[in-house]
């Protein structure tokens, strides 16, 4: 039977890890709180053990030699899961918290509407929900759960529960919508301007197209970073904005948005309720994941 290869001391790999990330021992001992001259002897105690020099000193810090260039990504990619699994059990030790990492404009205008429905459900369970932009800002590691949309659900290391696939449609205030009534599709978009998502400028192409008509690439185009800065920009009345069903359901049946032309388009890939997969059968996440696929389904049969 083989022995297991022997461990050098944490500490050591500790001052090797952010000695090689900073390259300096003197930032390295104010990281961990030490001295430099307690880096510089962790250091040779690990070069020692391992048999080989992991870095060069220079006047004015340190290089990696061929081994320690070597050594360094494992160390790295060693310490991170330590610091992964760490907040994986903070959070696991939290029973009576829930962190939510999703979209700005899916919180505001879907997500937080429905939560005194779950929370009626759920009297004991603090919610805490944070809010980005993009996909890959949101903190999976931090947070419990993550609610994205996504053309690839394909990271090993999260399950993916779909909640919807959304039809995308055209929407504007009922007074803009007023203004292009009788008109043509093609007529009526150029008589209004056109609001976009400069972080997803597929949209209005993919309705364009599935519409037939031309791209005229209007120059009174506003553009925004959200749905939810450019779904008030429609509420306002100051164009015709291209956004998933679901999220301007509401607004239509109230009156206060019109959707004036017929045709809806799949939006490309689908809306995901995610965790890491070690975490799927908790049951705080499974209540909320069972909780959200419901909601959804209502959505879609109304």
């Amino acid at each position: 039977m083989m022995s297991k290869p022997r461990i050098p001391p944490l500490g050591s790999l500790r001052a090797f890890e952010a000695s090689a990330r900073l390259l300096s021992f003197r930032l390295a001992g104010d990281e961990l709180g030490v001295t430099q001259s307690a880096i510089s002897h962790r250091i040779a105690e690990l070069e020692t053990i391992l048999g080989v020099k992991l870095f060069e000193r220079l006047p004015r810090g340190v290089s990696l030699t061929d081994a320690g260039t070597l050594y360094y990504p494992y160390m790295r990619d060693a310490f991170e899961k330590i610091a992964r699994g760490t907040a994986l059990i903070n959070r696991i030790g939290t029973a009576d918290d829930l962190a939510i990492e999703t979209y700005a404009t899916f919180a505001i205008r879907w997500l937080i509407p429905r939560l005194t429905d779950f929370r009626k459900i759920n009297p004991n369970l603090a919610i805490r929900i944070g809010t980005s932009q993009l996909d890959w800002e949101l903190n999976i590691d931090s947070s419990d759960i993550g609610i994205i949309h996504t053309t690839r659900p394909e990271r090993m290391n999260l399950h993916y529960r779909q909640l919807v696939k959304a039809q995308m449609c055209p929407v504007c205030s009922p007074a803009v919508a007023e203004r292009i009534t009788g008109d043509t599709d093609a007529k009526a978009l150029g008589k209004v301007p056109r609001l976009a998502l400069y972080t997803a400028p597929e949209d209005w192409g993919t309705w364009l197209d599935a519409a037939g008509i031309t791209d005229t690439a209007r120059t009174d185009t506003l553009k925004f970073d959200t749905y939810l800065a450019a779904l008030q920009s429609a509420l306002d009345g100051q164009g015709v904005v291209v956004a998933p069903d679901f999220l301007v359901q509401e607004d239509i049946k109230a009156g206060r948005l019109v959707a004036p032309f017929s045709l809806k388009v799949p939006q490309p890939g689908a809306w995901y309720m995610i965790c890491r997969k070690e975490r799927v059968g908790e049951a705080r996440i499974k209540k909320f994941e069972n909780w959200l696929a419901d909601q959804f389904s209502r959505v879609t049969s109304s």
